[in-house]
């Protein structure tokens, strides 16, 4: 029981807190997940997170599902989804609201700059320490290796970033396994 109420309430505060969508939710549950309640390490929320990039709909709620389970199977499921996607959707309905009627207001455009360079140094903190995990893995040059093919496949061919995880999961399967 009290696994699902830790579900319930490390879901609830990410969502909460979590402005601005998934990008900024992810690192806060990244906080609960691995170093709060510590249900997973860095290394399997990295590959949680890969295989929900690689699916359909929303992020957020595909770790809910996947660490919910995991840690208390159906009832954890239903409370991680249920702190995942209550509070968004109550959120979004009053929030959407009050900006509709705030929208020119100088208060509610500065909040929304001010917020956004603390969400970028929130990922830049998560990229930073999947990439340690992952320098750690594979060795440096791999790493190196992985990540200028994939910032060519994104920003040059503009490849969809679900063929990319894909190809990455390919390469980690096929080539990386018999090398590590």
């Amino acid at each position: 029981m009290m696994n699902w109420l830790h579900l319930l309430w490390g879901f609830l505060v990410a969502n909460l807190l979590g402005y601005g969508g998934g990008p900024s939710t992810i690192p806060l549950m990244q906080e609960e997940i691995v170093h709060r309640y510590q249900w997973l390490t860095n290394g399997q929320f990295a590959d949680v997170l890969a295989v929900g990039n690689a699916l359909p709909g929303p992020i957020a709620t595909k770790i809910a599902a996947f660490v919910g389970y995991e840690v208390a199977g159906w009832p954890g499921l239903l409370a991680a989804l249920v702190a995942t996607v209550v509070p968004t959707a109550v959120g979004l309905i009053a929030f959407m609201r009050l900006l509709a009627r705030f929208r020119g207001s100088k208060a509610v455009r500065g909040m929304t700059m001010l917020v956004q360079p603390v969400i970028a140094v929130m990922l830049v903190l998560l990229t930073w320490e999947m990439g340690q995990e992952s320098v750690q893995g594979i060795g440096i040059l791999q790493f190196l290796g992985i990540a200028a093919v994939s910032l060519w496949a994104l920003v040059v061919r503009k490849i969809h970033p679900a063929f990319v995880i894909l190809a990455a999961f390919a390469y980690g399967g096929l080539v990386l396994s018999h090398w590590v």
